[in-house]
């Protein structure tokens, strides 16, 4: 498995799971990052935090170390 964090500037992925069971991990879940959406990393902040990705319609900017607990596989 590969994190979210992982993916480069243009590539998709679909979540498997998200990591964790805190407040960090549910916040993630309430926003839509759930297990079957796809993703894909539309920016990147000048030194690589945070990370904007585009999913549901929407786009989300996550710190690194959150879009880490976000286990996915990349779709080519």
């Amino acid at each position: 498995m590969s994190g979210l964090d992982r993916l480069t500037l243009g590539q998709r992925g679909r979540v498997r799971v998200v990591s964790g069971t805190d407040a960090v991990s549910v916040r993630l879940l309430e926003m839509g990052v759930t297990p079957g959406v796809e993703l894909k990393l539309v920016g990147k902040a000048p030194w690589g935090d945070p990370l904007e990705f585009e999913l549901r319609g929407y786009r989300l900017s996550l710190r690194r170390s959150e879009a880490a607990r976000v286990d996915i596989e990349p779709i080519e």
